[in-house]
């Protein structure tokens, strides 16, 4: 194994603290992942992908920088890889998904902050992430409350941060600002980059991203068979590892994982029998490495058989339409693309919902977990009315909130068993 701890320090990392998140993540990785009956070959790019995570990655990142390359790295969806992409930039999703440093944090944060927040604070301050470290710039955006005033805690502590503004309704207007937004991130690349955004290196951006995203929607559509011929934790994983890897070998890989896939259910080979109880997640995203809630749920006699979810299909299943001539005008389609997605941020939002509906049905689910996390107010917020809208439209749900933490494992367990039994009886 490659010894990265030089390539660590000059990051700035706190070596020993990071040893000791790398062995604890690799214990999990072992545990819940690796433990998995009949996985599927494809999943073997992954298991190497997360093995490197820290390492072959980000000297892949460093030797970028090293050539001119500028590193972006982001926490929300909203931020166009198409952009990043059109200055030859890289662009990284940084870590949040672990209860980790949360005392550090906490001296800069309220308590009743979301996990999310918190772990991105954790990390920070902990010295804990090579990606955070690694970035020339970190984006921000004003979506919840809590975000939007905890960048204004976190600017002070990172080299450049980058905040940009969203929307709030699904308006003209709102579209209007969000292409503004756009057009003002562009201006900071140029600036950071050094290279123009032209037609060009936007057509070329959106191709390669367009290509990946096509490559998740083809494995989100290959969930709907029954036997499911993947679990939703490796699935999970696939729609993690988006936000990390690079773009053209990801979408080499999960071609060739949905190719293998696809020969499991022309066999009818799956991982779970035929006939188990099929569930979607909705609501909040899931960052590596956060994994309780699907190891929960799919050892609880169930399988997830989709996501809706920022680190899921609320992230991916709109592709960029490639129009126009000029910067202007292709901003205007990488606008729509965009604009589309039904963050809970949004008021009022019944597209979330009305896909909810849609996924249940062409994944042949049996019912929806809606997972918020404690503290996330727009996801607990719009809880009730989903839940509401589901069950009077005959789909079952279950309304979960929960943290980063595993103290409340065994009472999940118990009530995602209980839900399993209600399914069964549907």
């Amino acid at each position: 194994m490659t010894d990265y701890t030089e390539m660590w320090t000059s990051l700035g990392l706190d070596v020993d603290g990071h040893n000791a998140l790398l062995a604890g993540l690799g214990k999990a990785y072992t545990d819940i992942f690796l433990s998995q009956k009949d996985r599927p070959e494809g999943m073997k790019y992954f298991d190497f992908v997360m093995s490197e995570v820290h390492g072959l990655r980000i000297k892949e990142i460093v030797d970028a920088k090293a050539q001119g390359r500028t590193v972006i790295g982001s926490y929300c969806v909203f931020v166009p890889e198409e952009l990043v992409l059109a200055v030859d930039g890289v662009a990284v999703g940084l870590c949040a998904g672990a209860e980790l440093n949360f005392e550090a944090a906490e001296t800069l944060l309220p308590r009743n902050t979301c996990s999310l927040i918190k772990s991105a604070f954790g990390f920070k301050l902990g010295k804990l992430c090579p990606y955070v470290e690694s970035c020339d710039v970190i984006v921000g955006e004003n979506t919840c409350d809590g975000k939007k005033k905890a960048y204004e805690i976190l600017g002070p502590l990172v080299k450049d941060l980058y905040v940009m503004d969203l929307p709030q309704t699904k308006s003209e207007v709102a579209k209007k600002l969000l292409k503004e937004e756009y057009r003002k991130f562009i201006a900071k690349l140029e600036a950071v980059s050094g290279k123009k955004v032209t037609p060009a290196s936007l057509k070329k951006a959106i191709e390669i991203v367009n290509a990946k995203r096509k490559a998740v929607i083809r494995l989100a559509a290959i969930r709907a068979a029954d036997p499911a011929p993947i679990s939703g934790l490796d699935s999970l994983l696939v729609n993690q590892v988006f936000f990390h890897d690079d773009p053209v070998r990801f979408t080499d890989a999960v071609n060739k994982l949905c190719d293998e896939l696809e020969d499991r259910v022309k066999h009818h080979k799956g991982v779970f029998p035929k006939g188990t109880t099929r569930v979607i997640v909705s609501g909040c995203p899931m960052a590596v490495p956060n994994w309780k809630l699907p190891m929960l749920i799919e050892t609880s006699n169930a399988v997830i058989v989709g996501e809706e979810s920022c680190v899921g299909e609320r992230g991916t299943r709109w592709l960029t339409e490639v129009k126009g001539n000029t910067v202007d005008e292709i901003l205007d389609a990488i606008t729509d693309r965009y604009f589309n997605i039904d963050c809970a941020i949004f008021t009022p939002n019944p597209s979330r919902v009305n896909y909810v509906k849609e996924m249940t049905e062409k994944l042949h689910a049996d019912g929806v977990i809606h997972y918020s996390l404690q503290f996330c107010q727009p996801y607990i917020m719009e809880s009730g009315p989903v839940e509401k809208e589901l069950e009077k439209s005959g789909i079952p749900t279950l309304r979960l909130e929960t943290d980063y933490s595993l103290e409340d494992a065994g009472q999940l367990k118990t009530r995602l068993e209980a839900f399993n039994e209600r399914l069964k009886r549907k």
